[in-house]
């Protein structure tokens, strides 16, 4: 397990970078296990390259200056660490004037903010991270601040909405790079080109087994811990766009993933770890359920949560039974829908036999209907509203909970064009209009009227 700095390199802790996970701009945002994983992961890298890291993240609940606000000593979750963020009304972009709800900021204040960056040594660059696409007006807040504050610092871009909205994102950003996708290589070639440092990038490029394990250590408190066994999905579902972030399908190793996992338990007392993988069961039996094993027999007091949603078609009794031993807790499956002439056209990963199975080969094993969740997509251009009805009613028969994922259209995929004619969506795009809570007011058949309905269904 790669822990520590390089020593060869700390000879060149010359260079100082400031790396942000920006603000969310959006009309409701919560804690479900959300971390920036990919910026902790470079934070590690630059640090093994020899460079001095400051780091904010304005999505820290454990913010002292925020809980002093809510009169509060610790942030209010629940039992598996998740909690409701800080948060701001504000202005709502212009073009979405007409959704008839609240607009704001979470995280911590500008003002905390502005306070955390004149405490820091200047940079010599800031990298910033994007997640979802539509919460790019935190991150365009960020970069305005950061070049007030630190007039001429160069500013490197990354990040999911800077990856598949590189146009957008090249034009109004303000960003001096933007680097697209997970290569590292295009990120400390930016830096070797400011810093005159030389840069060793090509063992990143050998696989997951050759990165560090990710920054944790810059939190002061931690409840969970987001966990990366595999990166990559085979599946080319025509709504998710995935694999113009990880292209490439590529796994770690089972013992690495284990050791790194019982280091943060035993180190900061963390107990429950979240994977973040995309295709977490895929050739599992070469790896997952080698981890799964590996933590069995460490016999230690953990819980693992799947909230990215894994393939049902992959669960059989050996793997319910070892997730069920290992300790996970949260099980969400892709299921999306319960047509199969739809469930063929997205992507044919599930059939309802097959879905069936799955979750009673988990029941089986002993997890409660409680814990096993079902995502099913509304909104998919030309879905009605009985096809939403008889998934829900299916999912609760086979004894799972519905979980209802609002669609949301994505540029790179392959229902793009299909989802902007159906939403009436013309012209240039603005990335706001990927937000799936703009669902109710965009379709033509799912109303805000007949999502409460749908939604008073589900929590019954």
């Amino acid at each position: 397990m790669k822990l520590k700095v390089n020593d060869e390199q700390s000879m060149k802790k010359n260079f100082n970078l400031l790396l942000i996970n920006p603000w969310i701009y959006d009309f409701t945002a919560y804690d479900f296990w959300s971390k920036p994983l990919g910026l902790l992961y470079i934070a590690s890298i630059l640090r093994e390259q020899g460079y001095e890291i400051s780091y904010i993240d304005c999505m820290d609940r454990y913010n002292r200056e925020v809980l002093k606000l809510q009169n509060r000593e610790f942030p209010k979750k629940d039992e598996f660490g998740r909690g409701s963020f800080y948060k701001e009304t504000i202005k709502k972009p212009a073009i979405l004037k007409y959704i008839p709800r609240r607009y704001s900021r979470y995280g911590i204040t500008e003002e905390i903010f502005l306070n955390k960056l004149t405490k820091l040594p200047l940079p010599q660059a800031v990298l910033i991270t994007s997640i979802m696409t539509y919460w790019y007006p935190g991150v365009f807040r960020v970069i305005e601040i950061i070049k007030k504050i630190f007039p001429g610092v160069p500013i490197i871009l990354g990040g999911v909405y800077a990856t598949l909205c590189f146009e957008h994102a090249s034009k109004f950003s303000r960003a001096d790079y933007i680097v697209k996708g997970n290569n590292i290589r295009d990120c400390l070639k930016i830096l070797e080109q400011l810093s005159g440092n030389k840069n060793n990038y090509l063992k990143y490029e050998k696989g997951l087994d050759y990165l560090p394990c990710p920054a944790w250590d810059l939190y002061s408190n931690l409840d969970y811990i987001s966990i990366l066994s595999s990166r990559g999905c085979p599946y080319r579902c025509s709504y998710c766009a995935s694999f113009k972030i990880n292209p490439k399908l590529e796994f770690r190793n089972s013992e690495e993933v284990a050791k790194e996992i019982e280091y943060w338990n035993k180190k900061r007392g963390v107990k429950d770890f979240v994977f973040y993988d995309d295709a977490l069961l895929i050739n599992s039996e070469d790896n997952f359920l080698l981890i799964l094993e590996e933590l069995i027999n460490r016999k230690l007091a953990i819980r693992f949560h799947t909230p990215n949603g894994i393939h049902a078609r992959m669960i059989n009794k050996k793997i319910a039974v070892k997730m069920y031993q290992a300790g996970v807790e949260t099980i969400r499956l892709g299921f999306e829908t319960v047509d199969p002439r739809v469930q063929s056209e997205t992507g044919g990963k599930i059939t309802n036999i097959e879905f069936k199975k799955a979750v009673n080969c988990l029941l089986e094993a002993g997890f409660k209907s409680s814990q096993i969740g079902a995502y099913l997509l509304i909104g998919i251009p030309g879905q009605d509203v009985k096809e939403i009805i008889d998934s829900i009613c299916f999912v609760i028969d086979c004894g799972a909970h519905p979980r209802l994922a609002k669609f949301s259209a994505i540029p790179g995929t392959k229902i793009w064009d299909e989802a902007r004619t159906y939403f009436n969506l013309k012209e240039e795009i603005d990335p706001l209009f990927h937000n799936d809570a703009l669902l109710p007011y965009l379709s033509p058949d799912i109303t805000y009227k007949v999502y409460q309905q749908i939604k008073s269904m589900v929590k019954i």
